[in-house]
């Protein structure tokens, strides 16, 4: 609970976005003071912290660490010393399509196929210059090799110089490292960006000696960020058996609350429709009528199916949504056509016309056993009723039951989907703090609690 506390404060940090990836390294494109401390504060962390210099990082990017394990022989009882190599890499690129899809495949299981954790979604976001050094997510993923140079483990990471498009919010933590004079960017983040999609971070092949190269992984983690010097390492959207081992390892635990709807083997809509309470069976009926009655004709593309217009017009949509709710468009325009090539039938974009105008369409991809919704958006400056629920809930419920899918996953934040079927689920993000002062959930409660509004002994 206190670290639900800590992690939900979400106004703007006066520390975000300062840190410039520079060719020689990291530096400080301002120079903040240092903050005034009270005694009080000095007594929680034992003395006074001037503000760190960033560090220089001249690293190698080649292997940084080796490790001697014990793998049983396949045809024998026997035990054979192999040695395990952990490199990182400045791009995606550099790791082989085939071998990042058998981690990530093996990781989450064929039947529940993530198609963000594949090579081809992810190198997207880098090709598209989405997820680069330029707009502060430096890429230094890391890869477990045997001595045969078999990939046995990879892991997305990034080298972050801010805290925008993760949505585990920790704005909170930068405010109160920069107050006590620390710094906290960079920071390590393992993620897929810009997309708060549940599953597995630590992609190991299903090997007899899995278990030791998942250790080693988070080991090399670990180790990178006291290399590199950075604040902290941040796992999020994680498994939940990773969220328990991760806490054994040291690190703080955290959950969240997103909405899923659960296919209960529906045959059709109708028949989905009956689970429901009289009322909100009601009002979904009145809500879908609507989108003929507007002269909207609704359409589920797949695939070759979508065409480059249709990636323009849909980034149109996309920018009007950035503009007008968030302000900041993560994504390219390259990066929907690159995505689209890649991807193939695992994209549904899920279109509304009216007469032959694109008006409004919505990005899903889809999973072994889900639809994953993405993005929402319409014609500038246009509003059509309910036409929001139609494109992103039901059209998502309607193609998973004729898929035969097990649910759809509509993404982070929306009570209003509970009355439309989609039921809250926990998501777990895993935390490890470099600074032992700061990696105690109760001294970073008081440090918000002392920023906060409330007068003393009102929390």
């Amino acid at each position: 609970m206190a670290m639900a506390m800590a992690m939900a404060v979400v106004r703007p940090s006066p520390f975000l976005g300062h840190i410039d990836f520079g060719l020689g390294g990291l530096s400080c494109r301002k120079q903040f003071p240092t903050p005034n401390q009270t005694s009080r504060i000095k007594a929680l962390f034992w003395e006074p912290k001037k503000a760190a210099d960033p560090p220089e990082m001249y690293l190698s990017l080649d292997s940084f660490t080796s490790t001697k394990i014990n793998v049983k022989e396949d045809s024998s009882n026997a035990e054979k010393a192999k040695h395990i190599s952990v490199s990182v890499v400045s791009s995606i690129l550099e790791v082989p399509s085939g071998d990042w899809d058998e981690c990530s495949l093996d990781a989450t299981g064929p039947e529940q196929f993530n198609p963000f954790l594949s090579h081809g979604f992810l190198s997207s976001l880098e090709e598209s210059g989405s997820a680069v050094k330029e707009t502060g997510w430096l890429p230094r993923h890391i890869v477990a090799q045997d001595e045969d140079k078999n990939i046995l483990g990879v892991i997305p990471l990034y080298l972050k110089s801010h805290s925008y498009g993760e949505y585990v919010f920790d704005h909170s933590w930068a405010d109160a490292y920069y107050r006590y004079g620390s710094r906290y960017y960079p920071k390590l983040q393992c993620c897929v960006p810009f997309t708060p999609v549940p599953g597995p971070r630590i992609l190991v092949r299903n090997t007899s000696n899995k278990n030791q190269v998942f250790d080693i992984l988070v080991s090399a983690m670990k180790d990178l960020a006291i290399k590199f010097q950075v604040s902290s390492l941040h796992i999020t959207f994680s498994s939940e058996h990773e969220w328990h081992a991760l806490k054994d390892k040291g690190f703080l635990q955290r959950t969240g609350m997103q909405y899923h709807w659960k296919n209960r083997n529906y045959k059709n809509f109708d028949e989905f429709l009956m689970d429901m309470k009289q009322s909100k069976r009601k009002n979904i009926r009145q809500e879908r009528k609507k989108i003929p009655a507007q002269n909207l004709t609704m359409k589920r593309l797949r695939g070759y199916e979508i065409k480059a217009k249709h990636w323009d017009t849909f980034y149109q949509f996309y920018r009007n949504t950035t503009d007008n709710k968030w302000g900041t468009a993560y994504l390219t325009r390259e990066f929907f056509h690159i995505m689209g090539s890649k991807m193939g039938d695992h994209i549904m974009l899920i279109v509304a016309q009216e007469g032959d105008e694109l008006v409004a369409g919505a990005l899903n991809l889809i999973g072994g056993d889900t639809i994953y919704g993405r993005l929402w958006g319409c014609l500038p400056r246009v509003y059509y009723p309910s036409l929001h629920f139609e494109a992103c809930y039901y059209q998502a419920i309607e193609a998973a039951i004729e898929l035969n899918l097990d649910k759809v996953e509509a993404g982070a934040q929306g009570e209003h989907k509970i009355q439309r079927g989609y039921l809250p689920v926990t998501t777990y993000s895993s935390h490890y703090l470099l600074d032992e002062g700061f990696s105690q959930v109760k001294l970073v409660t008081e440090l918000i609690k002392d920023s906060g509004p409330f007068k003393d002994g009102i929390i």
